[in-house]
């Protein structure tokens, strides 16, 4: 009877590597139906999984043929209609499609699309496939708890689990070589002298030193054999000592104008794409921290539930912001310890006295401590001052400063993988 072990490393939650091969051939597919799925779902929904549609003919394996030229003769069982040279039409309808589209027909056949389900997991593995935070750094940080094992000698006491094997053979065998090297030397000596009698004449006298002499070699070969082959003292264990390592703690600052122009819809384009950012932090960064603040004519640090939900509104000053968030900066998060990320997502309509002071800020106080600003403005109409002072900003620091512009929810995922997609210089 035969056994055959399938040893490859399988996915997580995954039962084969089927599934995983099956993902990687349609990643086309199945990323251009998250794309859809992310500008249908609902702010809510965001997390579910997905029903992915596979046309029939995407589905075909390549095959080898003969190619089209030459002379040929087919012949078709069960033709009792047509002969050679004869043409006729294709039947109309029911092309078999299966994508339910046509009209019923009483003639054509095909096959219906595949259709596959992928779950949470997998759903937010395509959904931010390829993207990143920029210029991420890895800090040593003070109480960080994160270490790396490595490697710290041999040493004589430790857990059974860590013992040296080899280390602790080659002990033992200097240890036996150290205590049996006179006695060794002896029996050497013994036995010179035995076999040199024995090469001489027999005679009592000989035949009783010889008898006295296997007596001797006997007895110290025996005390040999009662020293240990391996002791307590022999015993070697691997050393491992934990050392901080760097980590990449980041904290991101998620600013939301909430004032009187920003109308539902522009709100609701606001929290679709400040959602999938909280998503894509949390799924792919452990040491990650964010700071909610919303604002008006004045700005506040809310929790998640009151920025997503809350419907606080008023007038617009978006450095009331822009300053909380410095101060929140230099009160909590020092810049040699963190990574620090802002995402800001406004109309662009401000009092206008106010967005010169906002680019001001922005270059000469967040930008030195900041990794990365990216600004999104969510408004159909032409673009106000806000804009034009941020334009200025990201032809200075392009690597630091980034802007787009949302008008209705089939951009925003679109958007969103613009600003944070990786970087070559960063993979």
């Amino acid at each position: 009877m035969s056994y055959i072990i399938d040893r490859r490393l399988n996915d997580k939650h995954k039962s084969t590597v089927n599934r995983q091969r099956f993902l990687r051939r349609y990643r086309k597919h199945i990323r251009d139906a998250v794309n859809d799925a992310v500008n249908r779902r609902s702010i809510k929904d965001m997390e579910q999984g997905e029903r992915i549609s596979i046309p029939q003919k995407d589905l075909s394996e390549p095959i080898f043929h003969h190619g089209q030229g030459g002379q040929r003769s087919i012949v078709h069982p069960g033709n009792k209609e047509f002969n050679q040279g004869d043409r006729f039409k294709r039947p109309e309808g029911g092309g078999g499609k299966g994508s339910g589209d046509g009209d019923a027909s009483d003639s054509g056949e095909g096959e219906d699309e595949f259709a596959f389900q992928i779950d949470k997991q997998e759903f937010l593995n395509f959904l931010f496939e390829d993207l990143e935070l920029p210029n991420l750094v890895k800090r040593h940080l003070e109480g960080a708890q994160v270490f790396k094992t490595r490697h710290g000698g041999i040493v004589s006491q430790g857990m059974p689990a860590k013992i040296n094997i080899v280390r602790s053979m080659r002990q033992a065998s200097m240890r036996r070589r150290a205590l049996t090297a006179a006695t060794r030397k002896r029996i050497r000596d013994l036995k010179n002298e035995r076999d040199s009698l024995l090469n001489e004449d027999q005679s009592p006298q000989r035949q009783a030193r010889l008898q006295e002499l296997e007596e001797q070699i006997l007895k110290l070969e025996r005390r040999i054999e009662r020293i240990p082959y391996l002791d307590t003292l022999d015993l070697r264990f691997n050393h491992h000592i934990k050392e901080p390592v760097p980590v990449s703690r980041a904290v991101m600052f998620c600013i939301m104008d909430v004032s009187g122009s920003m109308n539902q819809n522009m709100k609701d384009l606001a929290k679709r794409f400040f959602l999938l950012l909280y998503l894509f932090l949390q799924r792919n960064y452990d040491q990650i921290e964010v700071v909610f603040i919303r604002h008006h004519t004045s700005a506040k640090e809310v929790t998640e539930e009151e920025f997503f939900y809350s419907r606080e509104t008023g007038g617009t000053i978006v450095s009331s912001a822009l300053k909380l968030a410095r101060d929140i900066i230099n009160e909590r998060y020092p810049v040699d310890q963190w990574n620090i990320y802002a995402a800001q997502a406004s109309d662009g309509d401000n009092w206008n006295d106010d967005s010169p002071a906002c680019a001001k800020l922005i270059e000469e106080e967040l930008l030195p401590k900041l990794q990365y600003f990216s600004y999104v403005e969510v408004m159909p109409r032409a673009h106000q001052a806000l804009w034009n002072h941020y334009e200025t900003i990201m032809e200075r620091h392009p690597a630091a400063f980034s802007m787009a512009q949302i008008d209705e929810p089939g951009e925003i995922y679109p958007v969103f993988r613009r600003l944070f997609k990786k970087r070559m210089e960063n993979a």
